[in-house]
């Protein structure tokens, strides 16, 4: 019986095979949403093993933070940015949940990242129920596998609609995020070491103002990770 199943399998990879996200080439198999060749060529920092990385480094002095990490370099016209245009933009969630996983396992693995719960940082309702789905609850579900904690979607939530930081500095993109998040539920994450995730960390500016309101919450160690680090 389970010959007769492989079988149909193979006939079915072979009739309709699977599209890798990256280069749009063929699959090995319907468990991954990336080939062998763009897994290997994805650009991996390592932030995760060295506690003065430039993840790290982007809030010194402006929050308290435990650690931080991004598990790959992003640029202009690359793989990382056909990636994320996959996965934000044309909703394809299954790619989230492996990246997601990807950084779960390197955390874990690091031993650096004794966390307790993980946190998706919010996007506006209006927001979320426009795309669909918040990008950064999508990466903590992967992750959440591989490091075995839960994720607390509900903990802080982002109160008001911000125009895009895109074409902001630093400072620009502070003003336009101060005061945006609400901590709701601080008894849920009180003593805890919280994990802030995110897609993507350019100045820093959102997830600083997303942690300055987190550590509203009594006791709390923050620490905090993106799958993308913006070169």
């Amino acid at each position: 019986m389970i010959r007769i199943k492989e079988i149909k399998d193979s006939l079915l990879h072979l009739l309709f095979p699977g599209v890798c996200s990256g280069c749009s080439g063929d699959l090995p198999d319907d468990s991954t949403s990336l080939c062998f060749k763009c897994m290997d060529t994805m650009p991996e920092t390592n932030f995760e093993m060295h506690p003065g990385n430039p993840a790290a480094k982007k809030f010194w002095g402006r929050l308290p933070i435990n650690h931080a990490t991004a598990q790959y370099y992003f640029t202009r016209e690359s793989l990382m940015q056909q990636l994320m245009h996959q996965f934000k933009y044309r909703g394809n969630k299954e790619l989230g949940l492996q990246l997601g996983r990807l950084m779960g396992d390197s955390l874990y693995r690091s031993g650096r990242f004794d966390v307790d719960v993980l946190i998706p940082l919010p996007l506006f309702a209006a927001k979320e129920r426009r795309r669909g789905f918040n990008q950064a609850t999508i990466l903590c579900e992967g992750m959440a596998e591989c490091m075995h904690i839960p994720v607390l979607k509900e903990a802080v939530v982002r109160s008001q609609h911000t125009d895009t930081q895109t074409k902001k500095g630093r400072i620009e993109r502070w003003q336009n995020m101060e005061g945006k998040f609400i901590l709701t539920d601080p008894g849920a994450i009180s003593g805890k070491h919280v994990l802030l995730v995110d897609d993507v960390i350019t100045t820093g500016a959102t997830l600083e103002a997303c942690g300055i309101e987190l550590l509203k919450a009594p006791e709390i160690k923050l620490s905090i990770a993106t799958l993308c680090y913006a070169v």
